[in-house]
């Protein structure tokens, strides 16, 4: 049991936590271990019901770190300010913000300053909807940075089971990263109050911990003795100090404030007064508490119940605005709940604000007296703390917290207060924030020429974080009268787009269909119509193909690009040429004319949503098949500087990532492809598994792999994120088909693959395809070569026809590579020598290192090997560059040496 000290009321809730006290200083003492660069952070987690003594643990845990020298960053959660976002991880941060200046706190955070800065407060937020979880990295990145500054460093949060959802976010990411990271979080967590929505976060924050969370336990009978006499005197004698422990059930909180009511009423700690503990107590806790406060007077209980009423940022000021009382009057006040132990001012080290602020002495009494206050008054209450808000130039944002509070009650004014509010937190990366404003807007409700807006609003709020809420709002805003020109095109446009990306795309379709057939026509229609044709040209089954091409070719035919509309169907028809294995020249004519000066249009930039992502991705896409890389290339590039800079750090990051790593595997730099890919994988992962985004980055990933030679690896990556079928209704690039038959020879499974490739021929029947996006025809004639000559070569002459008609290098010199392949002597010679020719005017590396590798072994000839070799090794081709190697090993005629 941790022995009696003089400061024993201060600490009792430190009792019996000898346990806890030695991790606590075991894990500073190793932070602080300097002699170990490769010491990692770590993570201390203290659960346990309300009052067991975590936030005096968390005291502790600053005085032991501060007197090793450690800097320490503290914050609290409160059961009242869950809905503010980043008001945990901005009280965190505020001793190192309030420390820099400006310029320093820019030139600290870098890139990342625009983007986590709004989120901390330190600057405004851009014009555009910044990306929730491009936010999240921007504030891991930004205490990452910070915490170097002042390392040793100790992170500290009480109740984080009341943070909000913004700040749990970057908590589980930034305990994530702590094997990089010299710091130590230490946090409390009352596991029974726990929301459903923050319980993924706090489940990824446990996991974290250096070990299982235990929950902490009451004090002892024994240790409850002492902790009494230490308190009221030694003389207490055994059945008081007893009955002060079945009081209490040994919640140290419960106790130090029954044995501060035993001192205040000077009751003697024997037998005869054990009796009279059980009221005392229920003066302490509870109703108990409530009748404390008033005893103090209506204005102290007045400014009790203001001060819960804030919740966060109390000052005297702000609560004499609110409570109506003069300041004299606030300031006594504040004086009496301090000496009655409910107010008090943080110990400097805690303070976050400006001086002058306070807070209540421990969060179950902040809890009780915000309990307290009658239920129509406390509704009242918040009406009031928005106008003193909003008149102290908080801001929106801020009051509609309070707002969320209010009864609905027709009021149009708090309305347009909830949608500013949203804006102001999309604009700082918090959707969730935004969702709640507008649906309490909603309730209000609005007028019925607002209603709609406010639905396509939500909508709009939730499209990043949440395809299948956002079907719902949208939905609910067209079904109504009001929404209507190019708002309600918009948001047709935007239900389509968030259909698409839930897997519903033939609901996507009929629903731009639907909005396109009730519209004259002209631009908007002509938009609709151009959606329609994009959604289609995404989809994988392809059985209204040939229709689609005639419809779209037809659209297309006199189009020049005078608008956005006429260059969208510009690219889609160049799209749709592509896969179908039209003639590449057409194809990138078609592609050039919806550009401008070779660049993107105005309205048509990866940032812009009037179109979208998806169409610019055709675009990239269709140079990327047309051997015309550079274009693509820097498109692809584009997207991921723009969107860095944008702060969209979710789905569209995730896509960019994988379409510049499709342009690395194209150019044959394996390498750099594996790293886009593994890096859009994992942005893909927090977006959500199963949406298209997702299968793009696997996809990608396991063809390069397979290219790089290392099926095995490619095989766990395809078991571990689920790269079977069934597959997505939208297309894929590569060809998910294709690059799964492959994978399937590629590890043994040699009847399944044949059967992969045999779909991927009947996915693509009755129209023509893209060789090299979809080589379905030279991958299957290679594997029957041997059990199936006859129709390996039929495979071969089709694959052969179909790249001749597209017309590229790399299309032909594939084709020739596929029928060499199935051929011996003179006649294989010939064809590789063909295919080596082509491949060389190709821009695609990898293809010309393994038709050189197999131009060398068709003839024995060192010098090619060789050629292949050093490409396969500059590709990172390392199964080409082994096979190389091995044939080079054996016997060559030495006249090819």
């Amino acid at each position: 049991m941790t022995e009696a000290r003089p400061d024993a009321v201060a600490s009792a809730s430190l009792w019996e936590r000898d346990a806890e006290l030695a991790a606590v200083t075991e894990a500073i003492d190793a932070l602080r271990d300097d002699s170990s660069p490769s010491a990692a952070g770590s993570l201390l987690m203290f659960t346990g019901e309300a009052g067991i003594g975590k936030t005096a643990l968390l005291t502790e845990t600053r005085r032991i770190a501060e007197k090793r020298g450690c800097t320490v960053w503290s914050a609290r959660s409160g059961e009242t300010v869950t809905s503010v976002p980043f008001n945990v991880v901005r009280q965190v941060l505020q001793p190192a913000l309030v420390s820099l200046m400006p310029e320093e706190a820019r030139e600290y955070l870098g890139d990342w300053y625009d983007i986590a800065g709004p989120a901390l407060g330190i600057t405004e937020p851009g014009e555009r909807q910044a990306d929730p979880q491009n936010v999240c990295e921007g504030l891991v990145v930004a205490v990452s940075r910070l915490a170097e500054r002042e390392w040793p460093l100790v992170l500290l949060i009480d109740d984080v089971h009341w943070a909000d959802q913004e700040t749990l976010r970057w908590l589980a990411a930034f305990v994530e990263r702590l094997v990089d990271l010299r710091v130590l979080v230490v946090v409390a967590l009352r596991p029974g109050d726990v929301a459903d929505e923050s319980a993924p976060h706090l489940d990824t924050i446990t996991a974290a911990a250096l070990c299982p969370a235990g929950s902490l336990r009451a004090l002892t009978p024994e240790a409850t003795a002492g902790l009494t006499r230490a308190t009221v005197g030694t003389h207490a004698d055994d059945p008081f100090c007893r009955e002060v422990w079945a009081v209490t059930g040994g919640n140290p909180y419960e106790t130090v404030e029954l044995l501060a009511k035993v001192q205040d009423s000077q009751l003697e700690p024997v037998e005869a007064s054990a009796a009279d503990l059980r009221a005392l107590n229920r003066s302490a806790r509870g109703n108990g508490l409530v009748a404390r406060l008033e005893s103090l007077g209506i204005e102290a209980t007045r400014f009790a119940w203001a001060a819960a009423i804030l919740g966060t940022g109390i000052t005297v000021d702000l609560v004499a605005r609110l409570a109506t009382l003069r300041h004299e009057e606030a300031v006594r006040c504040a004086e009496l709940l301090s000496v009655a132990r409910i107010l008090t001012e943080p110990a400097p080290a805690n303070r976050h604000a400006d001086d002058g602020q306070l807070e209540f002495l421990h969060p179950l009494i902040a809890s009780a007296v915000y309990r307290s206050i009658p239920d129509g008054l406390r509704t009242a209450m918040h009406g009031i703390a928005a106008q003193v808000v909003t008149d102290c130039g908080l801001g929106a944002a801020a009051a509609s917290r309070h707002l969320l509070e209010v009864h609905p009650d027709d009021d149009e004014e708090l309305v347009e207060q909830m949608r500013q509010a949203a804006r102001e937190h999309l604009a700082v990366g918090a959707p969730e924030a935004a969702r709640r404003c507008l649906e309490r807007a909603l309730l209000e409700p609005p007028l019925p020429e607002v209603h709609p807006h406010v639905l396509y609003e939500l909508g709009c709020a939730t499209l990043l974080t949440s395809p299948a809420t956002t079907i719902d709002y949208l939905q609910a805003a067209l079904a109504m009268p009001g929404l209507e020109g190019e708002v309600r095109v918009d948001a047709v446009y935007r239900l389509s787009q968030a259909l698409l990306h839930n897997n519903q795309l033939e609901e996507a379709i009929r629903t731009v269909d639907t909005e396109a057939a009730r519209l004259e026509p002209g631009s908007s229609r002509l938009r609709l119509q151009a959606v329609h044709h994009m959604w289609e040209g995404v989809h994988a089954a392809g059985e209204h193909s040939l229709t689609r091409s005639r419809e779209l070719t037809e659209l297309a035919r006199t189009c020049t690009g005078r608008d956005n509309s006429e260059r969208a169907l510009l690219i889609l028809r160049g799209f749709d040429a592509m896969t179908h294995g039209e003639n590449a020249e057409e194809v990138v004519e078609l592609c050039d004319r919806a550009l401008v000066n070779g660049r993107l249009a105005p309205g048509l930039g990866w940032t812009d949503t009037e179109w979208g992502i998806e169409l610019l991705l055709m675009l990239g896409s269709s140079y990327v098949y047309t051997d015309r890389l550079d274009r693509a290339e820097s498109l692809f590039t584009e997207a991921l500087g723009v969107y860095d800079s944008a702060g969209w750090g979710g789905g569209h990051l995730a896509l960019a990532h994988a379409y510049v790593g499709l342009g690395h595997r194209r150019r044959g730099r394996l390498r750099s492809a594996e790293t886009s890919l593994r890096e859009s994988l994992r942005l893909a992962e927090r977006v959500g598994r199963g949406l298209p985004l997702y299968w793009s980055a696997t996809c990608g990933l396991v063809d390069t792999l397979l290219a790089r030679g290392h099926a095995e690896e490619a095989w766990s990556i395809a078991e571990q994120y689920g790269f079977a079928p069934p597959y997505p209704s939208t297309i894929v690039l590569p060809d998910t088909r294709c690059v799964r038959g492959r994978l399937l020879l590629a590890v043994g499974r040699t009847e399944e693959g044949i059967n992969e490739l045999e779909a991927a021929e009947k996915a693509s029947a009755g129209h023509g395809h893209n060789t090299v996006l979809a080589p379905w025809a030279g991958a299957l004639a290679r594997a029957l070569a041997a059990a199936d000559p006859r129709r390996a070569a039929e495979l071969a002459a089709t694959a052969r026809r179909q790249a001749e008609l597209f017309g590229t290098d790399t299309a032909i010199g594939e084709a020739l590579r596929v029928a060499a392949a199935l051929e011996t002597g003179q006649r294989a010679a010939s064809l590789y020598a063909q295919a080596v020719s082509y491949l060389e005017a190709s821009p695609c590396a990898y293809e010309h290192a393994a038709a050189l590798v197999e131009y060398g072994i068709a003839t024995r000839s060192a010098g090619e090997l060789k050629r292949g070799l050093t490409l396969a090794q500059a590709c990172g081709a390392d199964g080409l560059a082994a096979r190389a190697r091995d044939v080079l090993g054996a016997t060559v005629p030495t006249g090819s040496r």
